[in-house]
């Protein structure tokens, strides 16, 4: 157990890591005068993965008081670690390039930013799902 809180908490720290790193071109786009959805974007990437990542390294120190099964425990983390990548790589990939991510279509880059936005919000519900069950099941 304590082995998978590791495991979220290093996943966490890199993922707080990059979205910091998305501070350096918000701050270019800002000095820039870049459009206002351009600025928009990298302020929610730069924003929006330090949280999740503070969620990842919130949950990896609630885990081991869960006393939950390592399957439960493995599978939230592992929710989480990939929810966390995906937005990784869709939020700045879909700043940089001008798009959003919200529907299926349009170019190649379009359709990878919608799949990491797609694949990043499944897996946070499944992981909050699976928390809600293994909180449920500590009581």
């Amino acid at each position: 157990m304590e082995s998978i809180a590791r495991h979220l908490a290093l996943h966490g720290a890199i993922l707080l890591l990059i979205g910091l790193l998305c501070g350096a071109p918000y701050a270019q786009a800002i000095k820039a005068e870049r459009p206002v959805q351009t600025i928009h974007a990298w302020r929610v990437a730069h924003a929006s993965l330090p949280i999740g990542a503070t969620l990842m390294l919130a949950v990896a120190a609630l885990l081991p008081l869960l006393h939950a099964a390592p399957g439960l425990a493995l599978a939230i983390a592992a929710a989480l670690i990939v929810s966390g990548y995906a937005f990784a790589f869709a939020l700045p990939l879909g700043a940089s390039r001008g798009h959003r991510g919200l529907a299926a279509g349009g170019p190649l880059l379009a359709q990878l930013v919608y799949a990491g936005n797609l694949i990043g919000a499944l897996t946070s519900l499944l992981a909050a799902a699976l928390l809600v069950v293994a909180c449920a099941l500590a009581i």
